[in-house]
């Protein structure tokens, strides 16, 4: 799952109350971490629906990915604009609510059955997950020091990936599992309009929650600085397109596999899909045990050895058939677990008072996911499997270049 980087925070206290515990504020950016997660996965199972419902080419039915994804180049300015005049609190309530909206919009457009109505949706409750990131993400940094940020982000992303490891189970019970009924798009009218309430009653919650009062930290600088100027920050101009190749691996493959198991095993996608959940599940295991080892182990070695038995999978998967095409696919779930959060910190690394502006160009690098992810699909129209996975495997590839060199910094 994609997350917009952070910006760095200055904390006003519990309304007063310095010494207040965090457990509510750290329980609810577990609640929407798990809801982002499940949202942005239940995507993967929404790719192969669409395409046998609406017969759709593997590109046409990418553009689920690609609006999804979109959104983060096109709102993650605006929605930090936003937040900056609502505060962080209520940016988290109003994210809800804008989910909740694009969620709900899925029960208009199954009853019209159009495919460009599902897409408006999604882009919609996109929007929505942009503004849960932008509002929710600052509060990372405060509950802990920062020399253990990177560590901390990774860690609330293990939360957030049970949400993801959830999402392919939820999707083949209640949407998969009817593809073969001529439901045509009724299957995902009840469980986006249960997600929809779902949305609102948490976004009535969180309004309720005594959470810490934050503030964006800015200075002069930051607000004079070009972006061609901030782009001659050696490690911020190669991170950017790190996080665009990653986010693109990352969505690109969890998009597609379902297809790929279903095409390897000769099973119905309803099945296929079960099989996902173990790749969003090793993404969880491996930022658990990322927040741990990234205290001990240099993140710069973690990351492109991480990237090469990437690499490594996807040629051996590609090569292969049956069980160990499938396992070895899968796999790669577990060596993208802690790949966003190094780089992102790796990116911003001597940034300073221009690391908000930074992470604004971070965020909107996530777009990655839509590009590759398309590119992908229109592979597989027009060639194979090998070929289209070897796109993947290329963005792996300059992964390995950053975390080798890239992330060095320039004079």
């Amino acid at each position: 799952m994609a997350n917009i980087p952070m910006q760095k925070v200055l904390s006003a206290g519990y309304d007063g109350e310095e010494n207040k515990s965090y457990t509510p504020a750290l329980m609810s950016l577990a609640v929407l971490y798990f809801m982002m997660g499940l949202l942005t996965c239940l995507n993967d199972t929404l790719v192969p629906f669409f395409k046998k419902g609406f017969n759709l080419s593997y590109s046409e039915s990418s553009l689920v990915q690609f609006y999804f994804f979109l959104t983060y180049a096109i709102m993650s300015i605006p929605a930090g604009k936003i937040v900056e005049r609502i505060g962080y609190k209520n940016g988290m309530v109003l994210g809800f609510s804008v989910a909740a909206l694009g969620a709900a919009l899925f029960f208009p457009a199954s009853l019209m059955h159009q495919y460009y109505l599902f897409l408006a949706a999604l882009f919609v409750l996109a929007i929505g997950i942009v503004l849960l990131q932008v509002a929710a993400n600052p509060y990372i940094t405060i509950l802990g020091p920062a020399k253990t940020a990177s560590s901390r982000l990774t860690l609330i992303q293990g939360i957030g990936s049970l949400g993801t490891t959830v999402a392919p189970v939820f999707g083949a019970y209640f949407i998969l599992s009817r593809l073969e009924d001529n439901a045509s798009s009724d299957a995902v009218r009840y469980p986006y309009i249960g997600i929809a309430l779902v949305l609102l009653v948490i976004a009535m919650a969180v309004y309720n929650m005594s959470l810490p009062n934050l503030r964006a930290e800015t200075g002069e600088k930051d607000k004079s600085m070009s972006i061609a100027g901030i782009m001659k920050f050696r490690n911020l101009k190669y991170g950017v397109a790190g996080i665009f190749f990653y986010v693109g691996a990352e969505v690109s493959i969890g998009t597609f596999l379902t297809n790929y198991i279903a095409d390897n095993l000769q099973i119905e996608e309803a099945a296929a899909n079960g099989y996902v959940s173990f790749y969003w599940a090793g993404m969880m295991l491996g930022r658990f045990l990322g927040s741990v080892l990234l205290k001990h182990i240099s993140p710069s070695k973690v990351l492109s050895s991480c990237a090469i038995l990437a690499i490594a999978l996807i040629l051996i998967s590609i090569n292969t058939s049956g069980l160990v095409s499938v396992w070895t696919m899968i796999l790669v779930g577990l060596c993208n677990s802690v790949m966003f959060a190094i780089i992102f910190s790796l990116a911003v690394e001597g940034l300073k008072e221009y690391t908000t502006m930074g992470s604004g160009i971070l965020s909107a690098a996530i777009a990655g996911g839509a590009i590759i992810s398309y590119t992908q699909g229109y592979l597989i129209d027009h060639y194979s499997w090998v070929i289209a996975f070897m796109l993947p495997a290329l963005c792996y590839g300059y992964i390995v270049f950053y975390g080798i060199n890239g992330h060095k910094p320039g004079n």
